[in-house]
């Protein structure tokens, strides 16, 4: 295929047919599409093990791309919850009578077409179309080739549903893999009206360098854990281990933890076997590798430079021994990418400090960052998590698939 402004053309029509729909029958189709997703369950499975066969199993990204019968129940559950959330758009937030006998109102409305690039990630594909349906949006999806025969069954029983409910079958597109074509949808400005990259630093840095389309960065996440010396040492033990292991290749699971030198040895010693359990690699500044050393950790390396700013998206994760508070948050200014970052203190002036100095989408005290996350937080399913500051920043979700657009009703009136 040379372009795919067919494609695009096709989508910029059926925003029509979606922003039509009306509230109820939104609702009604997300819970439709979450039956025919369960009742499917076995040709998605059948269809992820085609992509499945194609990965290395030593490949971090394939818990991403996994799905199973508890995965895909999971998604129908989602889309249950979405089709529950309240509309966002055509909501009045400002509405007021000028002295000319204007009447004014400011009322949210639809993004328009929503384009969404991602890797390993067949869940996105749901994800993004419910939440884009239930906004009164169009999405178009560019998977990775690594997802390519589950992107196409899920878009597929999502088009079926479409047809059901007599809305344009194009309002969900997915666009060929063909990476050459990518350039056509960040210069699509007549098409698209917003860019959403999900996925490593090095596509989100690709699609903004790139882009003529407005673009929100949603994926890469550095975080740190910063446990202080006033820290309960097992509750930060325990912080730092869930945030590592519990799902190492998201974007909210920890890669540096640093350390208060008056509590190294002690959180260390805490922390090597419950990390061994899980054959942690672990990159040590000098001080660190020492104590780690004495402790008989096996998967231990000497940090390089670059191990500190890099998203692992593994079992592998950097230690750093610092001097206070102050080396802790300029490490973390220099090295963060603004995603999610932590402090274990029972200090609260510092961890109050740690809150409003630390630039990041969410920050926390005394808990892990792997809570980073729209349904967590009670948005419901999410595109990804915003590390920018205008439009959305944190879970980017349905409240923030819309714009404000300005109604205005006269009767004659002109301008002196």
């Amino acid at each position: 295929m040379e372009s795919i402004q067919g494609l695009l053309e096709q989508a910029q029509a059926a925003t029509r047919s979606v922003k039509g729909l009306p509230d109820q029958q939104k609702q009604q189709l997300l819970q439709r599409l979450a039956v025919h997703v369960v009742a499917n369950t076995a040709a998605i499975v059948a269809e992820n093990k085609k992509d499945i066969e194609k990965m290395s199993a030593q490949d971090p990204k394939m818990d991403r791309l996994v799905l199973n019968e508890s995965r895909i129940k999971q998604l129908a559950d989602s889309l249950n919850e979405i089709a529950l959330l309240p509309d966002p758009a055509n909501q009045v937030l400002l509405e007021r009578t000028l002295d000319n006998g204007l009447h004014v109102q400011k009322r949210t409305v639809p993004l328009g077409v929503v384009g969404v690039i991602y890797e390993s990630r067949p869940n996105v594909t749901l994800d993004v179309a419910a939440l884009c349906i239930r906004s009164g949006n169009v999405c178009v999806l560019r998977g990775g080739s690594d997802a390519f025969f589950t992107n196409t069954i899920l878009v597929s029983l999502i088009q079926d549903v479409l047809k059901e409910f007599n809305v344009d079958v194009n309002a969900v597109q997915l666009l060929p893999v063909d990476r050459a074509l990518i350039g056509d949808m960040l210069t699509a400005v007549k098409y698209i009206d917003i860019i959403i990259p999900r996925g490593s630093q090095q596509l989100i840095e690709y699609v903004r360098a790139n882009s003529r389309v407005p673009v929100i960065e949603t994926g890469a996440g550095v975080c740190h854990t910063y446990v202080e010396k006033t820290a309960d040492l097992n509750k930060a033990s325990a912080i730092v281990t869930n945030a590592k292991v519990s799902r190492p290749s998201v974007c909210n699971s920890l890669d540096t933890v640093l350390v208060d030198k008056e509590v190294a040895g002690a959180l260390l010693s805490l922390l090597a076997p419950s990390l061994k359990a899980y054959d942690v690699e672990i990159f040590a500044d000098e001080t660190a590798y020492d104590i780690l050393k004495k402790l008989d950790y096996p998967l231990l390396e000497h940090a390089a430079p670059e191990d500190f700013g890099r998203e692992f998206l593994d079992f592998k994760c950097s230690v750093k021994v610092v001097s206070g508070a102050d080396e802790a948050l300029q490490h973390i200014q220099e090295y963060s990418s603004k995603h999610s970052e932590a402090i274990v203190s029972a200090d609260a002036a510092i961890s109050e400090r740690f809150l409003n100095e630390v630039d990041a989408a969410a920050v926390y005290i005394n808990a892990s960052t792997r809570f980073t996350d729209g349904g967590v937080f009670g948005l419901g399913a999410e595109i990804g998590i915003s590390t920018q500051k205008l439009h959305a920043r944190g879970p980017f979700a349905l409240e923030k698939l819309v714009t404000e657009k300005w109604f205005i009703r006269g009767d004659g009136q002109v301008r002196n």
